[in-house]
């Protein structure tokens, strides 16, 4: 018998266009946290299965008006900057860092601060039906193992990052490594103490490779980054052509994109998940495919900071690997819900351009609308594959990492379609009314 079955409606993305609804499904979900089984109303044994399930109590039955959709995984989010999510977004990136974002950032050298703001954002990732998350911390490991610790505690799929940044032309006194060995060698114990702590608690809490980009660490720092990356065989994650500004640095340092330095020192992977790559050109993508490196596109940060915005049509069709990122503090909100949206109104904004001095036909760039199908998949498929996760898919076999969600109320006949669109486009956090990871309920409202 299963440990867990969950009877209701669920969407979940079969690949980057299409969406795949079951209504009326049975969920099985074994001792481990593996959907073991999925049954429809038509197969021989639903009608058993379901009432064996609710005389051993084990029956999640939902209300008509909830579904069932695989949780959401944010492949970018800087956990210490949850404090200042929503301030001075009309600020040049670099100013928004200088002058906000770095002394936020040095508040985490206080374990009690630490505490206390990684508490509330693992909840409210959690919340907003993000079961998985790609999170740079700080360059300080007490507040780091801090972070893990919540990760595990609350049951969040944690990737966290130790931050380095060592370059003294491009970081602040006040907050920089104090040297590309020391940055390395807090970077190589902070691997080893999480590593031990996943070995312990057996849940997905994963170290990662963090430089924080190109202008803020040395060559020095980069080289050491690139062989602890291949010597623990560890995920990498940075900002890639984030806007003009860090693209123009690149160039003016290397005399090359920060595509090509990032691969020069060994740090663009299959592992790798690099953010926002508005800048990137079609060599850089070529770059990324063959490296199998993903594209973390954070459609609300890049509207402030992007200068551009990324092709996100043109790089499905080529093969790229792609998923979806929240981009706190650059971006506001850690709901992927409103990420999703802001990803297709971005890319009509794109099809359409924004000078209205030019003729429509030489205005925009033709082709690049996406749909919410696609927004879904970079949230869930598109997010799980860039993780090397088995999850982000309701099938069987896969991590029951699920949300359900309550559906606002209907004053019209709608389609199964349709619902799909409702709930993409009006969910809530107050509409998330429970979210599992593996199995587990980790949030209930």
């Amino acid at each position: 018998m299963a440990e867990l079955t969950i009877s209701g409606t669920y969407f979940t993305a079969t690949d980057p266009n299409n969406v795949q609804s079951v209504k009326d499904a049975l969920i099985m979900i074994d001792q481990t946290g593996v959907i073991q089984r999925i049954l429809q109303p038509s197969d021989q044994e639903y009608a058993a299965q379901l009432q064996s399930a609710r005389q051993a109590d084990r029956l999640l039955e939902l209300d008509s008006d909830q579904y069932i959709i695989p949780g959401f995984i944010d492949l970018h989010v800087h956990a210490p900057q949850w404090p200042q999510a929503g301030l001075a977004l009309d600020r040049p990136l670099a100013d928004w860092l200088n002058h906000y974002t770095f002394p936020l950032e040095v508040k985490f050298s206080d374990p009690a601060y630490a505490q206390r703001v990684y508490h509330d954002f693992v909840h409210t990732l959690l919340a907003n039906g993000t079961t998985a998350a790609m999170m740079f911390g700080t360059i300080h490991f007490d507040a780091n193992m801090t972070l893990a610790k919540e990760v595990v505690s609350q049951g969040l799929r944690g990737f966290i990052g130790q931050v380095v940044m060592d370059n003294p032309d491009q970081t602040p006194d006040y907050y920089r490594n104090s040297s590309a060995k020391a940055a390395l060698q807090s970077t190589e114990n902070f691997i080893q103490a999480v590593l031990k702590m996943q070995s312990r608690t057996g849940q997905t809490i994963t170290p990662v490779i963090t430089p924080r980009f190109v202008p803020s660490c040395t060559d020095e720092a980069l080289v050491g980054l690139g062989q602890l990356a291949r010597r623990y065989n560890l995920p990498v994650q940075s900002h890639l052509s984030e806007s003009n500004w860090e693209h123009g640095y690149a160039i003016e340092r290397f005399g090359q994109h920060d595509t090509t330095v990032m691969d020069h020192f060994g740090l663009l992977t299959d592992r790798a998940v690099m953010a926002h790559g508005t800048q990137l050109t079609p060599g850089d993508w070529q770059v990324l495919r063959e490296r199998r490196t993903a594209i973390a596109h954070c459609p609300i940060s890049n509207i402030y900071f992007g200068n551009g915005i990324l092709p996100v049509n043109r790089l499905l069709k080529l093969g790229n690997k792609l998923g979806l990122g929240s981009d706190i503090s650059g971006g506001y909100t850690p709901s992927l819900y409103h990420n999703a949206r802001q990803a297709v109104k971005s890319s009509q904004q794109l099809t359409d351009g924004v000078d209205n001095h030019l003729l429509a036909e030489q205005r925009g760039v033709q082709g690049s609308r996406i749909t919410m199908a696609n927004a879904f998949y970079l949230a869930t498929r598109g997010g799980a594959q860039a993780l090397h996760l088995k999850a982000g898919v309701i099938q069987e076999g896969y991590t029951a990492d699920l949300q359900i969600v309550r559906m606002h109320r209907a004053l019209m006949p709608l389609t199964t379609a349709d619902i799909f669109q409702r709930l993409m486009y009006q969910t809530e956090q107050a509409d998330i009314c429970h979210v599992f990871v593996g199995g587990r309920e980790v949030y209930k409202a």
